[in-house]
């Protein structure tokens, strides 16, 4: 990682540490209809009925990650945010499969390989050449066959790092010729597409 990259994860961790500090649950992952439709949304995009290893960067308050427990053997949830990974770590402590991790990806990134990857909310807040970091290490960890989830709201905010949002976020994915896309989800509040590597 060098310095300018260094210092982006840096103001970034920065960033979403003191949304957490002053809400616990920013974008009311517990509350919203959105949130929990959402959620309905993902899992049903899921072409397979069980999963034995899944990853999911960007995990914040672990809704979804509780919610992946029941399609999933094993998942290892990540975040940047001291706070948010313990919360998580609490939420999901009765479930043995799922592992917590404080992790800054890209740059970070487990040595392990998964036969399920979930975006879910985290490609528009990585800067241009970050998403494309993600995307080559979701090609090098994903198993032959395996399923990576992409899913982003399509809405704007001032804290998004990628012109275009979603759609630049989804565009780059599809593009790619080692993915063949398998769903796609499109309504007025957000996108989702799955994606088999091939």
């Amino acid at each position: 990682m060098n310095d300018r990259q260094r210092s982006t994860a840096m103001a970034r961790q920065q960033g979403f540490s003191r949304i957490y500090k002053h809400d616990i649950d920013p974008w009311r992952y517990e509350s919203s209809w959105y949130e929990a439709r959402k959620r309905s949304i993902t899992l049903a995009c899921l072409p397979a009925p069980s999963y034995e290893r899944c990853f999911e960067p960007g995990c914040s308050t672990g809704a979804l990650t509780l919610a992946l427990v029941k399609r999933c053997e094993s998942v290892l949830a990540v975040d940047t945010v001291e706070s948010v990974v313990e919360m998580t770590r609490q939420r999901t402590a009765e479930h043995p499969g799922v592992t917590v991790l404080e992790m800054d990806v890209p740059a970070v990134w487990p040595d392990s390989q998964f036969d399920l990857i979930v975006v879910s909310e985290l490609g528009y807040y990585l800067e241009s050449a970050e998403l494309d970091t993600l995307y080559d290490r979701c090609e090098q960890s994903l198993a032959p066959g395996g399923n990576l989830v992409a899913v982003h709201w399509k809405g704007d905010a001032e804290d998004f790092r990628l012109a275009g949002g979603a759609s630049e976020v989804h565009a780059r994915l599809l593009a790619r010729s080692s993915w063949r896309q398998v769903v796609h989800h499109d309504d007025q509040a957000f996108v989702a597409d799955v994606v088999a590597r091939t």
